[in-house]
């Protein structure tokens, strides 16, 4: 049971700062065949306190992503469980090829920890952004894909990869002082959604940080008496069958996510339902085909209308021309 004072302090935290300074910690504390390799991003990530008292179970590559896989892989075919941690867009795109090869055809052992997912690298600009890496990593067999939407959801996650075999995907996005979406504990388990709004005949899909939106959201069309489910998808693959077969006679279902509309969660749901005769209306919320502009986060957010006011008029104006929801 996680106390309400510890959720607060890892939101101060982050996501990162959560997962790699306390969930990684106490799971190396725990497990004797866990070990961190990074490229370059000790301090940065939030693994200080490993370095610390665990030097001989943490590895610092360098600037090579390419190598962190290939080390990673290595050990964890010597039975270990290896937590390889970088930059979400040097991680996925620099490495892939090993990625490919050595996770997904061989199945390593290896937990992809991608710090600073989406758009949360800011004014470093598209360089940084990672906003292509979900549909990359979906493409991969046999990749788990988790998307925490706070820091307590990327606890949880990291401490299922402890005892998870097999690779994962695990995105992370913001940085310090993120929003929170739990105030208090909850069950998590790997490829079960979380409903945080009742669900109706409008839902919304969301994972990362944009569940937070999605929650604010689905609160203001309740002050104007509309009622909008909201489902935190922080398994994106597999991605809950169960969950999209319970809304699959939704007039509506709207995906969020600070990633590209190509491949991401919106996809994810898209090809789930083109599998069944009867499918509801999806939109997608997300980076439509472009570069995004550089910037703050912030600011990069509301030129990509992912922000609660943009979202919410979206809605409205779909809702307002679709006669069959009227």
């Amino acid at each position: 049971m996680v106390e309400k004072k510890k959720i607060r302090s890892w939101s101060r935290l982050g996501q990162s700062g959560t997962a790699c300074g306390v969930a990684i910690y106490e799971s190396i504390e725990e497990y004797s065949n866990i070990y961190v390799i990074t490229a370059d991003l000790g301090v940065t990530a939030g693994l200080k306190r490993v370095m610390d008292n665990y030097p001989d179970r943490f590895i610092n590559v360098g600037i090579a992503e390419q190598s962190l896989i290939g080390v990673a892989s290595g050990m964890a075919f010597e039975d270990n469980n290896v937590f390889a941690v970088s930059f979400a867009t040097f991680l996925t795109m620099r490495g892939y090829e090993q990625i490919r090869h050595n996770l997904g055809y061989q199945k390593a052992n290896v937990k992809l920890l991608g710090i600073s997912a989406g758009v949360a690298m800011g004014m470093f600009g598209n360089t940084h952004y990672a906003i292509e890496d979900i549909a990359i990593m979906r493409a991969i067999p046999n990749m788990l894909i988790l998307s925490p939407a706070d820091a307590l959801e990327a606890y949880y996650c990291i401490k299922a990869m402890s005892s998870y075999i097999g690779p994962a995907y695990i995105r992370l996005s913001d940085g310090v002082n993120s929003l929170p979406v739990y105030d208090e504990d909850y069950d998590f388990a790997i490829g079960k959604a979380v409903t945080l709004r009742s669900l109706s005949k409008i839902n919304i899909i969301a994972t990362g940080r944009m569940v937070h939106e999605a929650i604010a959201v689905s609160d203001i069309f309740k002050e104007k008496e509309i009622s909008i489910g909201v489902i935190n998808m922080h398994t994106i693959k597999p991605i809950d069958e169960e969950i999209l077969k319970t809304i699959c006679n939704s007039q509506l279902i709207f995906s969020i996510e600070e990633h590209s509309v190509i491949g991401g969660l919106g996809s994810a749901i898209s090809d789930y339902y083109d599998c069944l005769d009867k499918r509801p209306r999806i939109e997608k919320i997300g980076i439509h085909d472009v570069f995004p502009t550089v910037g703050n986060k912030e600011y990069v957010r509301k030129e990509c209308g992912l922000y609660t006011d943009a979202i919410v008029k979206r809605i409205e104006n779909i809702i307002s021309n679709d006669r069959a929801i009227n």
